[in-house]
């Protein structure tokens, strides 16, 4: 039996034999909407009203709880953890900052996805790779074909999927459509068990790239620049996401990582004292310095990790991904 969610419009196959009454209330496991599976027309109401036949009897939370509709079937992802990096201001490190993450993972031995979101492509450019196909390209296929746009890097452990020019596009051509906060999820479901984390890089504004990448993450990752600017860009998005968190994806959650951090600056270690006083324990304890050594593999199109692990930044970013862990 195929059913559909009237909310994100997923499709489901459901076990009949899961129903014992119909009509019941149903879950959808993408969007958790609930709706009433089996809504009696206005014909098979009248007819009832004519024979006055007996109210079904109510139904258990128990029998909706078996009614639940199931995602069409992929391998276990559970293990999987999807992460977005995201502020509201840019030149905070973060895409250097998803970027070195996905290497720290990816020399930990765990299976990691990066995900360029952004119409600027900077991820895909500091890997050395350009004028390959993107996440537009796989909904413009529409054959659902993400799994052989990823693109299995040189780093042993890390792919990617990239960014084009053509990323515009998707803000115009779905921000105004039904649910499109879902799409990106959706794509993502028959993929996710292959990785242990999959980091998503997004553009500084709000939009089709940060709320889809919002609705799909377990955890945001907030990189802030020690900088007075930075910090209301994040007071910013923690209201995103609460907004999120009503809306599309309950269980998201955030921690505030600080980036381009000067110890030898005083207003540096204000700022950095006001963070962990102000987000307490969503605070990373792994603090990233700022460090020449990011913009030399920068201009090389190489991660820090690879070209420089030991720089101070490289042994920060390799704490920070034994702290996520």
């Amino acid at each position: 039996m195929i059913i559909e969610c009237e909310r994100c419009r997923t499709k489901f196959s459901l076990d009949e034999g899961a129903l014992r009454i119909i009509p019941c209330k149903v879950r959808c496991s993408v969007c958790r909407y609930i709706f009433i599976l089996g809504k009696p027309t206005a014909a098979a109401a009248a007819g009832t009203q004519k024979t006055q036949a007996k109210p079904a009897a109510p139904q258990s939370d128990q029998t909706a709880a078996a009614a639940t509709a199931q995602e069409p079937t992929y391998p276990d992802s559970s293990h999987c953890k999807v992460l977005v990096f995201s502020n509201q201001k840019g030149g905070v490190a973060k895409t250097t900052t998803c970027l070195n993450l996905g290497m720290a993972l990816a020399q930990l031995k765990k299976r990691v996805l990066l995900i360029d979101f952004d119409v600027q492509a900077n991820l895909t450019l500091a890997l050395g790779y350009q004028d390959t196909p993107s996440f537009y390209d796989v909904l413009a296929s529409g054959n659902g074909t993400m799994g052989r746009t990823v693109i299995k890097t040189r780093y042993s452990g890390l792919s990617l999927l990239p960014a084009n020019e053509n990323m515009v596009l998707l803000d115009k051509k779905y921000l105004r459509t039904k649910n499109f906060e879902y799409i990106l999820k959706k794509q993502l479901a028959p993929i996710k068990h292959r990785y242990d984390f999959i980091l998503i890089d997004t553009p500084p504004s709000i939009g089709f790239f940060t709320l889809n990448a919002l609705t799909a993450a377990n955890t945001t990752v907030i990189p802030c620049q020690c900088d007075f600017f930075a910090t209301q860009g994040l007071e910013r998005l923690v209201k995103l996401i609460d907004l999120v968190k009503t809306k599309t994806n309950p269980d998201i959650g955030y921690a505030v990582l600080a980036t381009m951090y000067d110890p030898n600056s005083t207003a540096s270690k204000l700022i950095l004292t006001k963070l962990k006083e102000r987000y307490g324990d969503k605070t990373f304890k792994a603090v990233i310095c700022a460090d020449t050594k990011v913009k030399e593999a920068q201009i090389m199109r190489v991660p820090l990790m690879s070209y420089s692990r030991q720089s101070d930044a490289g042994e920060q970013y390799m704490r920070l991904a034994k702290e996520l862990i």
